[in-house]
């Protein structure tokens, strides 16, 4: 299909056959990132391209989104910490079943989080949604702090043989690569202290999450986000099979190999600054 043509709407046959050109086969377990704008207009909308996707890892296969969680309430955390509590007093709780994915992942990640049989996980940090044959056994039981790192879905998948899928996703649109920030060796890293206001036993309380910074970097870096830059050098190698899905651009790659090499780049490129008098 020739990129950014499309007479009439796309079909789910139409995007399966893209996919298994792309690569995609079935039993694979696959990590999406998805624009819908970018693959064009499908019949059917959102539901026929998770559809497809399904279709082509077969029933046998895994799919796994990042959802996130839609969070109104985030300038909070960027209040003094004893102030946090009380300003979330009133908020309405993170409901891991209900609660809309976060818009910045997108209009299909929401979508499949409502398509019967994707399960999810009970984070509102590190929220991820899956389904097929091993959806539970991403998810099930997921760490609440560090939820890129250790025992995470991230590691999962890579150690499920998982691949990345992207149609038209952002360059810096890798969620991987949060897991290989744990893996490198760079000194340094920053941390962050969340709270959220969830569900717990007794009813609606404000929790707070730890994790590595991923929402501005594990150090202060110039320039472009570096997880653009990581994956440009890695499509670069050549280690990725690349195709057109519907009108979006893709890139189909373990999800391994990525995490590999930008372990390897962020240990050669991200330094956390000298103090003030340090050597």
């Amino acid at each position: 299909m020739m990129l950014g043509v499309a007479s009439q709407p796309l079909t789910a046959d139409d995007l399966v056959a893209d996919l298994r050109r792309l690569g995609v086969r079935a039993g694979d377990v696959v990590m999406v990132h998805a624009s819908l704008r970018a693959i064009g207009p499908v019949e059917g909308g959102a539901a026929t391209v998770v559809g497809a996707i399904d279709a082509a890892v077969g029933p046998e296969g895994t799919v796994m989104m990042t959802l996130g969680a839609r969070d109104d309430f985030d300038w909070v955390n960027k209040r003094p910490e004893p102030e946090r509590e009380k300003l979330l007093a009133d908020t309405v709780p993170f409901d891991h079943l209900r609660t809309p994915a976060s818009r910045e992942v997108g209009t299909l990640a929401e979508v499949f989080r409502q398509c019967p049989g994707t399960v999810v996980s009970n984070n509102p940090e590190g929220r991820f949604g899956a389904r097929g044959r091993l959806a539970v056994a991403l998810l099930d039981d997921a760490p609440w702090h560090d939820y890129y790192g250790p025992g995470s879905p991230l590691e999962r998948l890579l150690r499920a043989g998982g691949k990345v899928l992207r149609m038209g996703a952002n360059l810096d649109t890798v969620t991987v690569l949060h897991h290989a920030e744990y893996l490198a060796p760079v000194a340094g890293k920053q941390r962050v202290r969340r709270h959220r206001r969830v569900f717990g036993p007794d009813g609606p309380e404000v929790r707070h999450v730890d994790c590595l910074n991923d929402e501005d970097g594990i150090v202060d870096h110039p320039g472009e986000d570096y997880f653009a830059v990581i994956l440009r050098g890695f499509l670069a190698s050549g280690r990725a099979s690349l195709g057109v899905v519907g009108g979006a651009r893709s890139e189909l790659f373990a999800a391994a190999d990525i995490v590999e090499y930008g372990v390897a780049w962020m240990a050669e490129n991200l330094r956390a600054p000298t103090p003030p008098g340090g050597a």
